[in-house]
């Protein structure tokens, strides 16, 4: 493990360590000078650099890459980053220092993912879920992707993680309201972010892939969705709507990327119950961060745009951390 991390540097620490460069641009500076934007981070994080008059190694360093940064952190209009006087690639580098992990044991999460399959009593829609998940390639990914780029389950399996906590929330609210379909309400749910396996990348950051940027993951999703029906014979046209609408509605509001908004109860319930899940989610994250320094209340630089409390005691042991990489490392294989 490296001995410093994003989370832990403060204004005015040298700096010697290996980060992730996720961004670089090379920029001009008023009086003509040309200098290196930078975006380094590691699994705490990331933070802004700047290299003025970057030699030509430096330059020729491609983003995605593992480098090795020496500098010294600063204070620019009140943003911390580090001010880069070194820049080269790293010649060694351990992968769980880069990437954050999800915290839940993987083997158990999949365990869970298989129990909610299991549930499903409706053959149409169960044999469906046995085409998305038995493919080997597919769950490959999938066991290993994080859920988002920032805000909510943004580590290695976060993906698995989000996708058993809401198809959970879905089973239970099914139980709750009555004329739920809960059949179609936790398919829906178990299937809701499989486009999240084409639109991220993840090898040494988070980012979003072309198709990504183009398309997002709820039309992937539909896609790979339309793709898995196709291949069941007499699958009932009537369902496939059904269920390609809580695709399509999930994320709730058009505004938040919803090309439709829900139309029925389990799309309501689908999109209430992901909302649950990755604000909660959201909220430990950045709730974590400020135990770990010991503070009780964290900034307002979070996804809510306020200062959350956060209780030492309760979420000091809580969050992403190196273990998780391994066992996700090990379900891969």
């Amino acid at each position: 493990m490296k001995s410093q991390y994003i989370n832990t540097i403060a204004e005015g620490t040298r700096i010697d360590s290996v980060f992730a460069v996720s961004t670089k641009e090379l920029r001009s500076s008023r009086s003509g000078e040309a200098y290196l934007s930078l975006q380094l981070g590691d699994r705490t994080g990331r933070m802004a650099a700047v290299m003025f008059k970057p030699d030509a190694a430096a330059q020729e360093l491609p983003a995605g890459t593992v480098a090795r940064v020496e500098g010294v952190a600063t204070t620019f209009r009140g943003v911390r980053r580090i001010s880069v006087e070194r820049l080269h690639a790293a010649e060694k580098w351990d992968s769980a220092d880069l990437l954050p992990a999800s915290p839940r044991d993987v083997g158990e999460l999949l365990s869970q993912l298989r129990a909610l399959v299991r549930t499903v009593d409706d053959p149409n829609l169960a044999r469906l879920l046995r085409v998305v998940f038995g493919d080997k390639a597919f769950m490959r990914t999938f066991l290993a992707c994080p859920a988002a780029q920032s805000n909510h389950h943004a580590y290695l399996g976060g993906l698995l993680e989000h996708t058993v906590g809401v198809a959970t929330l879905c089973a239970q609210a099914a139980s709750q309201y009555r004329d739920t379909d809960r059949d179609l309400l936790v398919t829906g749910a178990l299937l809701h972010d499989v486009g999240k396996v084409e639109e991220l990348t993840f090898s040494t950051t988070i980012e979003y892939t072309d198709a990504g940027r183009f398309v997002g993951h709820i039309v992937l999703g539909e896609a790979r969705l339309r793709r898995a029906i196709d291949r069941l014979t007499g699958f009932p046209e009537g369902l496939a709507m059904r269920l390609t609408h809580l695709i399509l509605s999930h994320h709730g509001e058009l505004e938040s990327g919803s090309p439709k908004q829900p139309c029925t109860l389990e799309a309501v319930i689908l999109h209430q119950c992901d909302e649950l899940d990755a604000q909660a989610s959201g909220f430990v994250q950045s709730a974590t961060g400020a135990s770990r320094v010991e503070e009780q209340w964290t900034d307002s630089q979070n996804q809510f745009g306020r200062p959350l409390y956060a209780p030492i005691d309760v979420l000091a042991e809580s969050g992403p951390s190196a273990p998780g990489l391994r066992s996700v490392a090990g379900a891969r294989a």
